[in-house]
This record gives structure tokens, sequence and C-alpha cells, in this order.
């Protein structure tokens, strides 16, 4: 059976209560939907706490949900999301309260070199991205910079999920080099 019958069979099973259905959903759609939190905030504890709010909110509105499509991941994707800038909203108000107060994870001096360096990194990474194919660039600007996960890249873009996985690697393995490059030099 594909995948996306699976998605509309468990969530009417998950949506009448039924808990092992919505296990099945988790199980098939926790990678991608991590992978999207932690591209939106940058952070693996937060995009934990993300994972975990994006389904608690799932469980609560499968009853009255009617998926329009066979996947559950552009819902799970859009929930994630809202979850994830609600997030960002709530650490940017922290931050701002807390201004006042001193900081003592930031330096007391600012290095010129680091700053180069990172000015370097930047303008290598940005030289390589513009170096690759159209196709590697839209699939690192969708994966990596948008945080899409690869089955919604690959439908967008019309390819494989493995055209997608298999690009992406290579890509990472490019840039590793360029940012090996910078710092060697």
């Amino acid at each position: 059976m594909p995948k996306s019958t699976q998605d509309r069979e468990w969530a009417a099973l998950a949506a009448s209560g039924d808990q092992d259905a919505f296990r099945a959903i988790y199980r098939a759609h926790v990678r991608p939907v991590y992978w999207i939190a932690h591209g939106i905030l940058g952070s693996a504890p937060d995009a934990e706490d993300v994972v975990q709010e994006t389904f608690v909110v799932a469980w609560r509105k499968l009853p009255g949900f009617e998926p329009l499509g066979d996947s559950l991941l552009p819902w799970l994707a859009t929930i994630c999301r809202f979850q994830a800038a609600n997030r960002l909203r709530r650490l940017r108000r922290d931050r701002a309260n807390t201004a006042d107060a001193m900081d003592e994870t930031l330096p007391d001096t600012v290095s010129v070199e680091d700053q180069v360096i990172t000015s370097s990194l930047a303008e290598r990474i940005t030289a390589e991205v513009a170096r690759l194919s159209d196709i590697d660039r839209e699939i690192f600007r969708l994966c990596v910079v948008n945080g899409f996960a690869y089955e919604a890249a690959a439908a967008q873009l019309g390819v494989s999920h493995a055209v997608v996985r298999n690009r992406l690697s290579r890509v990472r393995t490019r840039l590793r080099g360029a940012v090996r490059e910078v710092r060697d030099a």
C-alpha cells in the first residue's frame, strides 16, 4: 500500500481516537517535521520542542481534519511552521525582556580575525552555491534554506526523493570542502 494511502487511513483511524494509527503517523513523519523545525529555529532542543507541539496540535485537530491530498506531510509542515514561528516570537520576546541583564555569553572584545574568517566563509559558500547547477541550487534553497523535507522538495521540483537526497548530499560535501579550504587558509 502506498505511503500516501496509508496516511489517509491512519488519519481516519486516529481521528476516531486510535492511538496506534497516530503513532504510525508520527513515525512516518517525525523526521521531516524535525528538519523543518530545525531549519527554521537552528537549534536542536527548540526543534524537538516544536516537533512535540506540532504532533500535539495535530492530535487535537485530527477529528475535524479533512485531508486535501493523500499525504499528511504538507498539513504537518504547516502546523510545524506555525509552531516554530510562535517559538521564535517567544524567544525574541524573552531576549528583549532580558536585554538589560548582562549576557555573560557575549565576549568582552570582538576579534577582527574571527570577523574576517566569518566573512570569507560566507563569501566562499555563496560563491559555491552560485556555481551549482540550477537544480542543485534549487534543492539547496528548498531543503537547507527553507527547511523542506526531501519528499516535499521532490514533489515541488518534479523529481524523485532519491534525486533530492543524492544531489543534496553531493552539495553538502562540496560545501564542507569549501569550508575546510577557508579554515585551512
